[in-house]
């Protein structure tokens, strides 16, 4: 009754808001086709505007449908002026359209003539910046990062600011595990298991960004005690057809991918292969261990093999310019096996065991997503609805072969066969209620089927394999529902604050059982939980920024952490999960500060942690001298810590970034007596990354980077070091590339050394992998893409992020992949909520007032434009030869020098444009505006995608 009662409400306020609009607005209509005048075919998405002549300010608009069509609706009595505008074409201004009772005019045909210049030949060269902060997130745009070609998302990670990612592929931030990945801004149910595993998977060519989300909002899942991150894979939203092949072999690994897209006006799909094998990946392993006065030893050499494999199917779909539908389908195999050759185990210095230990992870991931969205005319307000289903099927199973005097004296089996079935529905609604006020709100349904099927098998080597007696097989059953709404507020002032908070609540339902009903799991009870968020920002008067964060998470246990299998890796290790732990909250603060300083970024972060009810792992000795772990909720967890980062930009061919990480870790379990157990200590992580570009498509890259000493409760892990080198070259016009990299090439192996101590268990271990490694990589693009002006679709989606696991923009003053429909404001980005914004229209019948008087432009100009992330300053200079000008533009985001393609002074009024990277496209910018003395005032357009308005001095 309370999700109905939500849902009623949620479609009462949008019934209500829609209703206000239609009431508001009167009968009048304006038609007409917009052609190209030398060609007479359709111009798509030209710009549309409804002007009052009196006051010059657009009162409403519309863009061109594919057939050069268009339609202003609920247009009042009275006199308008049109302007209709399109990048490469002159604006076409009609003027006295006058709207009577009869109610619509009918234009017909509108042509416009081209606006084409001859241009000298331009030479521009600089580097796409390759770390970004902003007020909720650092993006890591990973496409511009070549020494991971041929890699995975681990290999990407590692480079992240305020990540660590272990040799298993464990991925922490801030020092803590309990983080939420994404992908594409939706979950996976490949990382319910392991979240390691499902990083392998994603091939490191075809990310395109990491975004690390701090203090996300409550349009989030609660989950993730340490934050989100958001893996953004490369999408295309041009037209025509690609396939892009990327091979690469190496001493420990190879990888071959296709990737094509085909798009051709509305309609949009994608097909993309991704396979990688694993192999020569050799180390060691060396445990001791002292339990109840026993002093045991382990040696054993180990190796892993891996082979993945990863296939998606894309759809997507505008069905008009206010609704979109995409589709997809992904599914994923993965075939894993480890091995510890000749693992002998001494009992004070005498050898009574030896074995080969085998250890198989199979699985198998389907991902089917469908995703709607809807644009209302008002800007900034829309409307989306979100399906999605997953399955991850998994086998995990050790066989055990133990020799004794006979050549196999017995073997034993640990089969693990399991499932986990997502399925997901949720809506989203957001509107502004005034020009610096936003509103969203939504509801959200998991249910979620997990089960386990696991059992333990014997055989003397000769006969066939039987259940081991009063061991624990069986097959558990859990099923939960999450319920969830959220309501989110966001106000920008004139004063450069921003605020956005919020709050979300989420019901949880659990249902547990074992088929057999020989052991009872016990009552679990269903629990709420309110999650606020509160984020503020202010933008400082030198363009630096100075941020607070405060946010409440729940941590939801996965099924590593309930599945009551007991894994047995060797002889003197084993892991159980338990079904019934809750989950665990934590309260994070943060304070940031981040400026510009000549070319470099600095961010500074001051955070603090808080963790209760923490899922933690109890260690205790069963049979002799085996060491079992399982889990419970009796640990407290407090973290302070400081972030830097800094990216410096020398010239235009070489940039370096680096950062380092550092907080104090408190741990306690709460408990008394000989079972109590805490630790502290300080944990630190570094890394720095270069890269120059040396001429004629030659690039060098490094990356380096370190962990410390790891504390945790009872014991410690040690550190890891690595680091890199590649070296890039492109060829036949940047369509192909042929790339060498090299890892940790001056030393043959990482050594991790780890502790145990508590009152009855000492233990010290070192793991060893042979990581020394180098590769090729090749990549060729066939086909060709082009821009056509065509809108970014918004791309909604289901993100699951309720579970514990064990493991951006292009730099054009936020003018970039932001559609005029404005982002939503995810993970408590502080918009800067403005309404639509047209080119300013010169009424070419006007007289003395409008007279155009010759000027000189040249200088240097201060210009600043309003963002959805709040104003920003940046320069231009501009040059004259003899009557030419010429120019360049300087972002103060990313400190790069861009040269104008052309720079044009009629009069009084300028025109400049360039061209701007985004994404994979090319999207051009133009600068319009009128001079007055020192000042200059107008618009900056980027393609149609937005149109800001600017102010210069000089």
């Amino acid at each position: 009754m309370k999700k109905i009662s939500i849902l009623v409400l949620f479609l009462s306020f949008y019934l209500i808001t829609t209703a206000q609009e239609v009431l508001l607005k009167s009968k009048g209509k304006i038609t007409g086709a917009v052609i190209d005048a030398e060609t007479n075919q359709p111009v798509e998405f030209a710009n549309v505007a409804l002007i009052d002549p009196k006051t010059g300010k657009p009162l409403d608009g519309a863009v061109c449908d594919d057939k050069g069509k268009f339609t202003i609706a609920k247009v009042a009595e009275g006199t308008y002026t049109l302007a209709i505008t399109f990048i490469g074409y002159e604006t076409n201004t009609i003027n006295k359209i006058t709207i009577d009772k009869k109610g619509e005019v009918n234009l017909g045909i509108v042509k416009l003539q081209t606006s084409a210049k001859v241009l000298n030949e331009v030479v521009v060269e600089g580097q796409r910046q390759l770390i970004e902060e902003k007020v909720d997130r650092t993006v890591y745009n990973a496409e511009n990062d070549k020494t991971t070609a041929g890699g995975d998302a681990t290999d990407v990670l590692k480079r992240v600011p305020m990540l660590s990612v272990d040799l298993d592929g464990n991925v922490s931030m801030r020092g803590n595990n309990n983080i939420t990945v994404l992908i594409n801004n939706k979950p996976s149910t490949i990382t319910a298991g392991s979240v390691a595993d499902a990083l392998k998977q994603i091939p490191a060519d075809q990310i395109k960004s990491v975004e690390v989300i701090t203090s996300p909002s409550a349009k989030y899942d609660a989950e993730g005690s340490a934050g989100i991150i958001n893996i953004i894979t490369k999408k295309n939203t041009m037209q025509g057809a690609t396939l892009n092949v990327d091979t690469g072999v190496g001493l420990r690994g190879s990888n071959l991918g296709l990737n094509g897209n085909y798009r051709k006006g509305k309609m949009g799909f994608s097909l993309g292969g991704f396979g990688r094998a694993s192999y020569n990946v050799k180390g060691s392993f060396k445990n001791n261990q002292e339990t109840n006065g026993l002093l045991n030893s382990q040696t054993a050499d180990t190796r892993n093999n891996n082979l993945f494999g990863r296939y998606t199917l894309g759809w997507d779909y505008d069905i008009n310019k206010n609704n979109y539908l995409a589709t997809s389908i992904r599914y994923g195999v993965r075939n894993g096996n480890s091995y510890q050759d000749d693992l002998i185990k001494t009992t004070n210095n005498v050898i009574n065991d030896t074995r080969d230990v085998e250890t198989t992870d199979e699985s198998g991931n389907i991902d089917v997503s469908m995703d709607f969205t809807h644009l209302f005319t008002k800007p900034q307000q829309e409307l989306s609805f979100s399906t999605q289903f997953s399955r991850n099927n998994r086998n995990n199973n050790i066989l055990n072969t133990i020799y004794d005097i006979n050549p196999i004296d017995s073997l034993t089996k640990n089969l693990n066969k399991s499932f986990n079935q997502e399925i997901t529905a949720q809506f989203d609604y957001q509107t502004p209620i005034s020009t610096n006020q936003l509103i969203e709100f939504g509801a959200k349904n998991i249910t979620r089927k997990v089960s386990s099927d696991y059992k333990s098998l014997a055989s003397n080597g000769t006969d066939g394999f039987e259940p081991i007696i009063n061991t624990n097989s069986n097959v558990l059953n859990y099923n939960q529902n999450v319920a969830a709404s959220y309501l989110s507020y966001t106000l920008t002032t004139k004063k450069s604050y921003s605020f956005k908070t919020g709050a979300r609540y989420e019901y949880t339902t659990i249902a547990a059982s074992y088929r057999d009903n020989s052991e009872n799991v016990g009552k679990i009870p269903a629990y709420g939980v309110l999650v606020p968020s509160a984020n503020i920002s202010k933008k400082l008067k030198n363009g630096n920024t100075l941020k607070l964060a405060y946010n409440r998470r729940i941590q939801r246990p996965s099924i590593q952490f309930l599945n009551p299998n007991i894994q047995r890796p060797n002889q003197l290790s084993e892991t159980q999960g338990n079904p019934e732990l809750e989950p665990e909250y934590t309260n994070n603060y943060e304070l940031g500060y981040s400026t510009f300083i000549k070319g470099t970024t600095l961010n500074f972060a001051a955070f603090v942690r808080n963790t209760t009810g923490a899922i933690q792992g109890v260690r205790d000795v069963v049979r002799d001298s085996v060491i079992r772990t399982t889990y419970q909720n009796i640990g407290k967890e407090d973290a302070y810590g400081l972030n830097f980062f800094a990216n410096v930009n020398i010239g235009s061919k070489f940039s370096l970034n680096g950062g380092a990480d550092v907080l104090y870790a408190v741990l306690n379990n709460n408990l008394e007596g000989s079972a109590a157990a805490n630790n502290n200590g300080w944990v630190a992580t570094g890394r720095i990354f270069g890269n120059c570009n040396i001429g004629k498509g030659w690039g060098v890259q490094f990356f380096s980077f370190y962990r410390g000493n790891r504390v945790q409760l009872q014991g410690s892990q040690g550190g890891i070091g690595m680091y890199s080198l590649g070296l890039k070259k492109d060829f036949n016009n940047k369509k192909g590339n042929i790339g060498f990299a090299a890892e940790n090439f001056f030393t043959n192996s990482i050594k991790i050394r780890n502790e145990l101590n508590t009152p009855t268990i000492t233990q010290k271990s070192v793991n060893e992998m042979y990581n020394m490694s180098f590769r090729i990589n090749i990549s060729y693009r066939f086909g060709k893409m082009s821009f056509d002006g065509q809108r970014p679709r918004r791309k909604k989606s289901v993100s699951n992020d309720d579970l514990k696991d064990g493991g951006g923009g292009d730099g054009m003053e936020g003018g970039g992949q932001q559609s005029q429909q404005q982002p939503r404001g995810n993970g408590g980005t502080m918009l800067k909520i403005a309404p639509a914004v047209t080119a300013k229209v010169v009424d070419p019948t006007a007289k003395a007032d409008t007279i155009q008087v010759a000027v000189d432009a040249t200088g240097t100009w201060t210009y600043t434009i309003e963002t959805p992330q709040g104003n920003s300053s940046s320069t231009f200079v501009l040059k004259k030869d003899g009557a030419a000008y010429s120019g360049t533009i300087t972002s103060s985001r990313n400190n790069q020098e861009t040269a104008f393609s052309s720079v044009s002074v009629n009069g009084n009024e300028l025109t400049a444009t360039y061209t701007s990277n985004m994404g994979d496209n090319e999207v051009p910018v133009a600068i319009k505006g009128t001079i007055i003395g020192n000042d200059l005032e107008g618009t900056m357009s980027f393609g149609q995608f937005r149109t800001v308005p600017i102010k210069a001095k000089r």
